[in-house]
C-alpha cells in the first residue's frame, strides 16, 4: 500500500526519519535537496520555529512533517485524497506529533486553512500543478488566497509550489510576492 524510505525529513529533531508514501506515482514529492533549500530561504524569515503553520494540499506531510522537525508549534493538513490522508496520519503518529498536528481532509481551494485557535505564520500551498496552470484574478488559486487573507497573521507569508511554467500575479488579496526562486521545473514564490 505504501513505500518507505523515498521521502525523509531532512533536519531537526527528526531527522532521517522516513516518510511512508503512496506506492503511485500521482504524487510530485519534493527533493530533500530543494526541501533544504526552501528551508534555508525560510530561515531569514525566522520561520519555521515558534510558528502556526498549514500544510494545504499536503500529501503525506512532507513540508509540513518537516516544519514541525525545525520547531514549528502547531501545524493543520488539509489533504483531499482519504488514502493519502491516513498515509500522512500514519507518518504523523510514526513522528509522535498527534498533539501538536491536526488533519483536515478536505478540499484546499474550497476551506483554505481553516483556523481552529489561531491564525496561520505560514502556509504552504502546494495543489497539484494541473490545478495551477490559472493564476488570474478569478482563477481558483485566486479564490484561494482570498480565503487565506482572512486565515493568516498579519505579517504572515504564503509559500506557494508551481511548475515553471506557471506565472503568478504580483499580488493576489492582501498578499504580494516578495521573492520569487526556482530550482528545476518548480518554481517557488514567497507572498507575504
Amino acid at each position: 500500500m505504501y513505500n518507505t524510505g523515498f521521502m525523509r525529513i531532512i533536519a531537526g529533531d527528526k531527522r532521517g526519519m522516513k516518510l511512508l508514501s503512496p506506492t503511485t506515482d500521482i504524487s510530485r514529492p519534493i527533493t530533500d535537496r530543494v526541501k533544504e533549500s526552501l528551508f534555508n530561504v525560510l530561515q531569514k524569515y525566522d520561520l519555521p520555529a515558534g510558528k502556526v503553520v498549514a500544510d494545504l494540499f499536503s500529501g503525506v506531510g512532507s513540508l509540513g512533517l518537516e516544519s514541525l522537525s525545525r520547531g514549528t508549534r502547531f501545524v493543520t493538513f488539509v489533504e483531499k485524497d482519504r488514502k493519502i490522508a491516513d498515509i500522512l496520519k500514519k507518518n504523523i503518529e510514526k513522528a509522535g506529533w498527534s498533539s501538536c498536528s491536526k488533519v483536515i481532509r478536505a478540499d484546499a481551494f474550497k476551506i483554505g486553512a481553516p483556523v481552529t485557535e489561531n491564525k496561520y505564520d505560514l502556509v504552504f500551498v502546494d495543489p497539484p500543478y494541473a490545478q495551477t496552470m490559472q493564476t488570474g484574478e478569478n482563477s481558483p488559486l485566486a479564490k484561494l488566497m482570498n480565503i487565506l487573507a482572512g486565515q493568516v497573521t498579519s505579517g504572515g507569508f504564503v509559500i506557494v509550489r508551481t511548475h515553471e511554467d506557471v506565472h503568478l500575479l504580483d499580488k493576489y488579496s492582501r498578499f504580494s510576492v516578495i521573492e520569487r526562486r526556482q530550482w528545476g521545473t518548480m518554481t517557488i514564490a514567497i507572498l507575504r
